[in-house]
């Protein structure tokens, strides 16, 4: 259903046949996802990989709990290769959970601005991290990371933008992402999917 009215973007319907169909599938454990994000940010997919496996190794290969990470010293996570800052916002991460009791029902529940509104209270964590927290563990269907690189740089070469200043841009982004709309995280998908394979 959502190819189909993303298809109605002559630029999508150009590169759609060649791309697999996305499925969004949701995932338990949202602070652990959120952890995760956090730890890839400036990584490369297969550092990020490495990086994930070395801290659940810490917790003896299993996916560990909000407490368990936050009774994890600074130390033990600077040891298998997080940066200073990475290891604080992992513990901001899981002790705002904690505190907050926030548990995967209740975000589960709320609309994509609130858990937006309620995930950037965390130190460590942008709207960029939220909207991928939307989309890869709430698979939400309505998503428009506009700050995401790949994202610009994939629609600057398919709908030939001009790379003018920033806030120009992403205004006509936004204004493009406005037609594939309620199906807008999946043509993300799709344009991260074509950039990946080498675009044009």
């Amino acid at each position: 259903m959502h190819r189909v009215h993303l298809s109605r973007d002559q630029h999508l319907k150009r590169i759609l046949p060649s791309l697999e169909e996305v499925i969004l599938e949701k995932q338990d454990k949202v602070y652990l996802r959120i952890c995760r994000s956090i730890l890839s940010q400036q990584l490369s997919v297969k550092v990020a990989r490495v990086l994930y496996h070395r801290f659940l190794d810490l917790y003896g290969g299993k996916e560990p709990t909000a407490r368990q990470i936050l009774e994890t010293s600074e130390l033990n996570l600077r040891e298998i290769g997080f940066s200073r800052a990475k290891s604080d916002y992992v513990h901001n991460v899981c002790n705002f959970f904690i505190e907050n009791k926030i548990t995967d029902k209740k975000i589960f529940a709320m609309s994509d601005e609130d858990v937006i509104g309620l995930l950037t209270q965390i130190k460590g964590v942008g709207r960029w991290t939220a909207e991928m927290i939307l989309i890869f563990t709430l698979a939400r269907q309505d998503v428009f990371p506009v700050d995401d690189l790949g994202i610009r740089n994939a629609m600057i070469q398919l709908y030939n933008l001009k790379e003018t200043d920033k806030r120009e841009l992403q205004e006509k982004m936004i204004k493009i992402s406005g037609k594939w709309a309620p199906y807008r995280t999946y043509a993300s998908c799709y344009l991260w999917m074509w950039k990946d394979a080498g675009g044009l």
